[in-house]
């Protein structure tokens, strides 16, 4: 368009273009131009031009359709958590590419909401008066032998009716889940569960270090007690270093959940049943 305003000249566009390309043209600047005259300018039948455009707009709604489908199967096997960026990722896997804003208009014609980030929930209380063990760990991670120390934590696993707790112990040799527990609480005995696991599986000597934070299950008088009973030597994190076990060796294992396709609604029924959880033990934290 001129400094004036004006429709280009047919000169301007090429008169050999092809009648779609014309089509295209117009349909691009209707609404700088009207139809009559730009039809008219390209010499095409104003009907013919309705034509095409309602074809191309079936087209396109077909299209919308049939990627709809593809977006509402990507989203259900996500369990809800993928978004545009992810969701267009996944589409040009499939070699279908196509834009966020395409996606996400989709989305909500189709009501697909992600689910939203929970808020971090606490596990770690170290304000309380029972004992504190000396870290003999001192960060040593690396052992030089199975069943010579372990590591536990409490992680969190957010589900639509709330959040249940899951407790681990870990043989630092392997790095490799050797107990764990899950539950709606957070009281002694889920840790205590996860330990005892532990010891069933791997009965290990009396030589054992137990390394966990300060939090009041570790230092309740019925966990030492436990550790009492079975010859394991007691170590705490430094204060303020509850990281020490959670960044060394928990932060993949509320992961390993996700990866072997446990539906959040599973997570309820299989603590609320208590042993229906222990058929998905080999996939869930490859306990060894």
């Amino acid at each position: 368009m001129d400094a004036g305003g004006r429709a280009p000249t047919v000169g301007a566009l090429g008169d050999a273009g092809a009648v779609a390309e014309k089509y295209a043209w117009i349909k691009q600047h209707d609404t700088k131009f009207p139809i009559d005259s730009m039809c008219r300018l390209m010499q095409v039948s104003r009907s013919a031009y309705y034509v095409w455009l309602h074809r191309a707009q079936t087209t396109i709604e077909t299209d919308d359709i049939e990627l709809t489908a593809i977006i509402q199967g990507l989203f259900k096997k996500s369990r809800a958590t993928y978004g545009t960026r992810r969701l267009q990722k996944s589409l040009l896997n499939r070699d279908r590419a196509v834009s966020r804003r395409r996606i996400g208009r989709l989305m909500r014609e189709a009501d697909l909401v992600c689910k939203t980030k929970r808020k971090f929930k606490a596990t770690t209380n170290s304000k309380h008066d029972q004992p504190i063990a000396p870290n003999h760990l001192d960060r040593q991670f690396t052992v030089n032998q199975p069943n010579q120390a372990y590591a536990g934590d409490i992680t969190t696993i957010p589900t639509q009716e709330g959040w249940l707790y899951l407790a681990v112990v870990i043989d630092l040799y392997s790095r490799q889940v050797v107990g764990w527990s899950m539950a709606e609480h957070m009281r002694t005995k889920l840790v205590n569960d996860a330990l005892l696991m532990a010891i069933w599986k791997r009965k290990p000597g009396e030589d054992l270090l137990w390394h966990s934070d300060r939090s009041s299950q570790y230092a309740s008088e019925s966990h030492r007690a436990l550790l009492k009973q079975h010859g394991i030597r007691q170590s705490m994190s430094r204060k303020g270093n509850c990281w020490d076990t959670q960044n060394k060796m928990l932060l993949n294992v509320r992961p390993n959940l996700t990866r072997a396709g446990i539906d959040l609604i599973v997570f309820v029924l299989t603590c609320r049943l208590g042993t229906g959880v222990l058929r998905y033990s080999p996939e869930l934290l490859l306990v060894t």
